[in-house]
This record gives C-alpha cells, sequence and structure tokens, in this order.
C-alpha cells in the first residue's frame, strides 16, 4: 500500500473524529438556538496568532459561504483562543478547533452546519473544516493543508481560505507525537473534547497551539 494511500485512509478514520469528539457530560447543551451565523464579508484577512508566529489567511466567502460564516462567527466568540494544534502530520495536515474549555466545545461542536460544494482545491496552504463523509458533519475542527491534498476534493472537503503570509510557521507546527488514537500514538480527541487542554498539557506538552484568532480590521473590542 503506497504512503499516499495509507494517509488518505488515515485521513477520513480521523478527520470523522471531528465528527463525533464531544463531552459524555455535555451532550444535551446545544449552541442557542437564537444565535444565528453571521453574514461574512465577501472576502476578509484574519491574523492566528500561533506558538509559532502569526500566519494570515485570506478568506473567501464564494468558496464556501456556510463555512465561511461560521468560522467568522466563531472568531467572534473567541472560540480558537487557546485550541491546540494536536493533530500535525508531515507533508499533510495541522489539524485544530476543539476548544480548550470542554463546556464550550460541547455547545459548539454538536452544532452541524450544511455542506458547502467544493469550488477550490486543498492545495497547499489552504484552510479547510475537517468533516464525516456523513452530509453536514463540518461542526468547529479545521486543517491547514500542509501538502497538496486534492485527492480530498471529490470527498467534499471545501476549503474556506488560504495562507497568505506565515506559511512558515504552520510548517513549524510540532508534529512529533503522529498521527492520533487510536490510529496512532497521538492525542485522542474524545478526551481532548471531554477534558480540555489539560488533558494535552499533562500528556502532550509539546503541542503548538493558537494564541488568538483576529478579523484584521475588526475594533479594538474585538481583538481582546
Amino acid at each position: 500500500m503506497s504512503r499516499t494511500f495509507s494517509l488518505l485512509l488515515a485521513a477520513v478514520a480521523c478527520l470523522a473524529l471531528a465528527g463525533c469528539s464531544q463531552s459524555n457530560d455535555a451532550t444535551a447543551e446545544r449552541a442557542p438556538a437564537a444565535v444565528k451565523d453571521e453574514h461574512a464579508p465577501d472576502q476578509f484577512n484574519v491574523t492566528f496568532d500561533t506558538s509559532k508566529g502569526p500566519v494570515v489567511v485570506e478568506m473567501h466567502r464564494d468558496w464556501s459561504p456556510n463555512g465561511v460564516d461560521h468560522f467568522y462567527t466563531l472568531v467572534k466568540t473567541h472560540f480558537y483562543d487557546g485550541s491546540r494544534f494536536y493533530r500535525v502530520l508531515h507533508d499533510f495536515v495541522a489539524q485544530f478547533g476543539i476548544a480548550a474549555d470542554p463546556k464550550t466545545n460541547a455547545i459548539w461542536a454538536t452544532t452541524p452546519i450544511p455542506d458547502d460544494r467544493v469550488h477550490q482545491s486543498n492545495v497547499r496552504g489552504t484552510l479547510t473544516y475537517a468533516a464525516t463523509e456523513m452530509p453536514n458533519s463540518r461542526t468547529t475542527q479545521l486543517f491547514f493543508n500542509l501538502g497538496n491534498n486534492s485527492t480530498l476534493d471529490s470527498r467534499g472537503f471545501a476549503p474556506i481560505g488560504k495562507v497568505v503570509s506565515g506559511m512558515d510557521a504552520v510548517d513549524a507546527l510540532y508534529n512529533g507525537y503522529g498521527e492520533t488514537a487510536p490510529r496512532g500514538p497521538g492525542p485522542d480527541a474524545d478526551k481532548i473534547a471531554q477534558q480540555g487542554n489539560q488533558y494535552l498539557q499533562d500528556h502532550f506538552p509539546r503541542l503548538d497551539y493558537v494564541k488568538t484568532v483576529t478579523i484584521d480590521g475588526a475594533p479594538a473590542e474585538q481583538k481582546k
């Protein structure tokens, strides 16, 4: 079996974790029904302040309207602040998007968004939601494509933006823990969802992380 095919099998299995990881103590919680995703600008930049340095991503709403609107809303709630890059595989993906706090994660990770058609390819530097192969399974988890993963296009993975500055920081994210459990020795996504960053700090302390994500040009109070 080729390395590329093996990685694709791992991608399907482990990206599926995005749809099922949630806190068992809070499965009844949901994002408030009155809260709807904001309509994002057609194009805008966000800055990920990571432990390896800043990464600027150019977002394109026409690539994935539902995905970009949801991401825009999550950034405004500071959902990604403190999120670890818990699955980093060389020349493949750098995945993150489980909230640092289990209660916050339980609310948003059980609120899937509708699928978008794939308009752009998963080439190196693009940002894409993780999902299962079931319809409408995207929630909060995302990954940076570290290589040309265009084979994911036919599986419905629709990029929402692309790195325009700081790809060197993305490439430098710690990848020493390997594939996630149960396929590998890396972090268990269910345990991250249930225990938050404390589990990662105790067992996988070298993981890099998102300090904050800010919308470029947003008011000062938004950037806090």
